[in-house]
Parts: C-alpha cells; sequence; structure tokens
C-alpha cells in the first residue's frame, strides 16, 4: 500500500518555519542596529536636532519601519527633509513620525505664554533697538540687546511671535511704510541668526500710523520695534507622517 508523506511533510515545512523565525531573530537586531546608525548620521546631516529613530515596533521587536522620535519644535520643512532622509537609507521601511506631543497640544490648548511678551517689553522699556539713519541696518550698538531679547522670547517658541516695525510721521508715509516693514525683516534676520526659529516670526511694518500714546506722531521716539505673541501653533505633521507601503 502506497502512503502519502504528509506527516513527515508537515514536520519538515514546520521545522523551516521555525528556522526562518529563529533565524530572523537572531540577525534582525544587528540589521536595525546598523540601520539606526546610519538614521542617526542622517537625521544630524538633515538637521533633525534632537529627533532619534526607534527601529522597534510597539512590542519591542525590532523593524526596519522607523518611527522618528523628538522634532515638535522643528519646521515642517526640517521635519520632511529628515523623514526623507531616513527613507533614503537603503534597507529602510515606511517612516513615520511619532506625534503623540504634538497630538495632546491639539486636545488641550496651551495656554497664552504671554510673559515673554512682558520680558521683551521690559528691555524695550528704556532701550531701543536702533539702525543706521534712514536704513534698515541695525546699529552695532544694538547687538547686545539682540543677544537679550532673543533670550526672553525662548520660553514662547512653538508660538507665532509678531514683530512689528513703526516710524515717526517725518517724510513720506510710503517711504515711512517701506522702512518699518524692511527695519521690522532686519530684526527677524538678527533673531534667526541667534537660533530663533523662523517658522515661528511674523515681521510687518505700520509706518507711522501707530504713535506711542500721548507722543506727538513727529516725534523720533515713535520709532520702534515692538514684539506680540498672536496665537499657539501646534506642529503640524509633515506629507511623510504616514507608513510606507
Amino acid at each position: 500500500m502506497h502512503r502519502t508523506p504528509l506527516i513527515p511533510l508537515a514536520l519538515g515545512v514546520l521545522a523551516i518555519v521555525l528556522l526562518a523565525i529563529f533565524g530572523a531573530r537572531a540577525t534582525a537586531p544587528g540589521l536595525t542596529a546598523g540601520l539606526a546608525r546610519e538614521a542617526q548620521a542622517a537625521i544630524a546631516q538633515a538637521g533633525g536636532t534632537g529627533v532619534t529613530a526607534r527601529f522597534t515596533t510597539a512590542s519591542g521587536m525590532p523593524s526596519r519601519h522607523p518611527v522618528l522620535i523628538g522634532g515638535n519644535r522643528l519646521g515642517a520643512a526640517t521635519r520632511a527633509r529628515v523623514a526623507r532622509a531616513v527613507a533614503a537609507i537603503p534597507g529602510v521601511g515606511g517612516v513615520r513620525w511619532d506625534n503623540s506631543s504634538a497630538l495632546a497640544s491639539r486636545a488641550a490648548p496651551a495656554e497664552r505664554p504671554l510673559h515673554c511678551e512682558d520680558d521683551v517689553a521690559t528691555l524695550l522699556r528704556s532701550r531701543t533697538i536702533l539702525f543706521e539713519e534712514g536704513s534698515s541696518r541695525i546699529d552695532a550698538s544694538s547687538q547686545g540687546l539682540l543677544d537679550q531679547v532673543s533670550a526672553a522670547l525662548r520660553p514662547c517658541l512653538g508660538a507665532i511671535i509678531a514683530i512689528t516695525g513703526h516710524t515717526d510721521s517725518s517724510g513720506a508715509e510710503a517711504g515711512n511704510l517701506q522702512l518699518s516693514r524692511d527695519r521690522a525683516n532686519a530684526v527677524l534676520t538678527a533673531l534667526v541668526a541667534r537660533g530663533i526659529p523662523a517658522d515661528g516670526l511674523r515681521a510687518t511694518g505700520v509706518g507711522s500710523a501707530r504713535p506711542v500714546e500721548g507722543l506727538d506722531p513727529r516725534d523720533p521716539a515713535n520709532r520702534r520695534i515692538e514684539f506680540s505673541v498672536v496665537e499657539s501653533q501646534p506642529v503640524k505633521p509633515t506629507p511623510v507622517d504616514t507608513p510606507g507601503p
């Protein structure tokens, strides 16, 4: 009588599967450790300060589909650049961000961080950011004051900070308006150079339209830069925040 070798065949298939599983478990940690090293180098090159790549699943198993952790204060363009840099590493699968902290900020709106407005206002109460006459070039004597302003603004990172330029009413208003805008943009550039993220700053100029209360519009004391926190801005997901196929 001819016997079909079903049991030996099944045992052989099971043995192959078990070998594959144990082989994968033995080699996967080494593979993901190598990918993690390459990912950290790519993240650093892409400007992802504070970002790490986790090559494990929620249960702790090795995975080639990394989760990027941190970087919630980075701009959307930087986050996208970091994710693309990691995704370009050979052997890496779909890349996604861990946005748990960003989701928490959406669920509970952050308190409006007004204290930095008060700190900057205190700094500028007795001193003024000076510019060269009729120019948007910041005077060298104001560089130290800008250092202090940037330090005072750091507690408000993550919010939108408005920079508003003002002039007195001497001269043509069209020229005053343009000069106030140029000076506000010059201050924005100076703050970015001091580490304040550009995507959290907004510069505008109003010319002589808003003189200091109680001052003659022609008074030179109306030439000033003001700062205000206009809104909180939660981190938005980048286009590569979803897992790849």
